[in-house]
């Protein structure tokens, strides 16, 4: 569905970019080592609050498909989908007391670095050129091309709107590095936030409330636990499965990790984490119910949706007057820059640590950096150029995206497993890493050619993606521990400090912080249970 903006509506668009590159150029202006060192350049100077750590962490993770596949999920089948938000929450909290105090207290600037030190340089390879060849072929295109689809719902050709973002997102995040990246995330928050209310407030308000809605959608739509026979989010995937898929990406990708290692110390890290899990809370309501208001309103005749993705636009242009509608594109709009600059900046910090570093020990800092925007570069061409073959690929692209559910229960098993037990060594984690790509590879072949498949065989491509995760996931721990066992434990003085076993005590952990995050720890723990029994039919 297309609709037209008004004066008002390109006004505040422009308000909007005008306020990002003000921003990014305030969080740089003062701070020369974001163009002169490493550390400033990737990881902000370790120098980020909180406050800016949490916006951050939702700010990257709410892209412009992620706002549209929500609402158009909601449309299509109600809440169920709204776990993987509410999960989220707790999974961030794992993030912030489990693996924050390893990463911080190592020094690393990535995740595969991280994996170097716990076991070998093999497994340091082979998560860096998986997080890449993901980014690329994935996150960058799709998110370029959920842009694109945004600025033709108002009448803005494709190649115009993609081309415009793109370049104005490479161009502050190859300036500044992840301080430009963080403290835009922080107006992009508060912009797509904002916006998201609007959409779904209004919406209420045209039906006549919350419980108007509920009536006339009917109660299926309001229960998160689907049956086990479910295609898509059996309770029992949601459960054992889904936990998975999130450790991986929330406490291993570097795309996410990267905003907790620019954090001033661990208590800001923590607090970080907990305050992106309160974030997460939010996507149910004002992401996911627009989709209900939408179904709700396409039955009554009142909107024109003609397929579920179309939810979003379809409430734009028929609830939002003049201006507010500029508002909600820039919500659109600040979810695809967050996301993009974002990956951006991850992507080339693994382009530049992982792999040209490796190759050139002897690098100076300034050629770190110069490097990190060079690659930066590249991956907004690539990201251009990669998006008409992906459109060509047609349905096979589904499936390639597919990959990251496939590839994640090896990755977060030694992760997860490797700061319990200080035993794991490198051959247990090449082992599991190794199956599991395989495994993982073997299932997403064989679902792209499931039609043509019988027995045995169909019934492998027919788990469900979350029963998959989970079933991949024991089988890799078992891997990884037998494989463990065959061969000596690790040298004590290699994994000192990398393991609760050998973990010792940080200076800047204080005491009163940590009473009040755990607090707050309850409190979200809290929230999520209350939201689990209202939701459940």
């Amino acid at each position: 569905m297309n609709f037209s903006l008004g004066f008002a509506d390109g006004a505040v668009i422009a308000l909007y970019f005008l306020a990002v590159f003000a921003i990014a150029w305030w969080a740089t202006r003062n701070e020369p080592r974001v163009r002169q060192t490493s550390a400033g350049y990737f990881l902000a100077g370790r120098n980020v609050g909180w406050f800016v750590v949490g916006a951050s962490l939702f700010a990257s993770n709410i892209g412009s498909e992620h706002l549209i596949g929500l609402a158009g999920s909601g449309f299509k089948g109600g809440v169920a989908v709204g776990q993987f938000e509410i999960l989220a929450s707790l999974i961030l909290l794992i993030l912030g007391w489990v693996f924050v105090p390893f990463y911080l207290r190592s020094g690393v600037f990535t995740m595969p670095e991280f994996l170097e030190r716990r076991y070998s340089s093999g497994a340091r390879a082979y998560l860096s050129w998986v997080s890449i060849l993901s980014y690329v072929l994935t996150k960058i295109s799709v998110t370029i091309a959920a842009g694109g689809i945004v600025f033709e719902a108002v009448g803005i050709n494709f190649w115009v709107g993609a081309i415009v973002v793109v370049l104005a997102t490479g161009l502050y995040t190859i300036f500044g590095g992840l301080r430009a990246v963080v403290y835009t995330d922080m107006l992009q928050m508060f912009v797509l936030i904002g916006g998201s209310v609007t959409v779904t407030l209004i919406g209420l308000v045209q039906i006549g409330g919350w419980g108007a809605l509920k009536a006339a959608a009917g109660s299926s739509f309001f229960d998160l636990w689907q049956p086990i026979s479910h295609p898509e989010f059996p309770w029992t995937g949601i459960i054992l499965g889904a936990p998975i898929l999130g450790v991986w990406y929330w406490c291993t990708d570097q795309f996410i990790v990267q905003r907790v290692l620019s954090a001033k110390n661990e208590d800001h890290a923590r607090r970080g984490s907990i305050f992106g899990g309160f974030l997460k809370v939010l996507p149910l309501f004002i992401f996911v119910i627009p989709g209900i208001v939408a179904y709700v309103l396409a039955s009554s005749g009142k909107v024109q949706v003609n397929n579920p993705d179309q939810a979003l636009p379809a409430l734009i242009g028929a609830l939002l007057p003049v201006g507010l509608r500029g508002l909600v594109i820039a919500g659109l709009l600040a979810a695809l820059m967050s996301s993009l600059s974002s990956v951006f900046n991850s992507c080339s910090t693994l382009i530049t640590i992982d792999i040209y570093q490796k190759l050139h020990p002897e690098a100076s800092e300034r050629q770190l950096v110069w490097v990190g925007q060079i690659a930066t570069a590249a991956l907004v061409a690539f990201g251009l150029a990669w998006i008409p073959i992906m459109r060509g690929l047609g349905q096979l692209y589904v499936y390639l995206q597919s990959v990251q559910a496939y590839i994640s229960p090896p990755i977060a098993a030694v992760f997860l497993l490797g700061v319990f037990w200080k035993r794991l060594n490198a051959r247990g984690a090449m082992a599991a890493l190794l199956s599991g790509f395989v495994l993982g590879m073997a299932r997403l072949i064989l679902e792209i050619n499931k039609a043509h498949l019988h027995g045995l065989w169909a019934a492998y491509a027919g788990i469900n993606f979350l029963h998959f995760a989970a079933i991949l996931f024991v089988v890799c721990c078992a891997i990884l521990v037998l494989a463990s066992l065959t061969a000596p434990p690790p040298p004590a003085e290699k994994i000192a400090g990398l393991t609760y076993e050998t973990a010792h005590a940080a200076e800047s952990d204080d005491p009163h912080w940590r009473r009040q995050d755990a607090l707050l720890s309850i409190l979200l723990a809290a929230i999520v249970a209350a939201v689990w029994i209202y939701f459940s039919g």
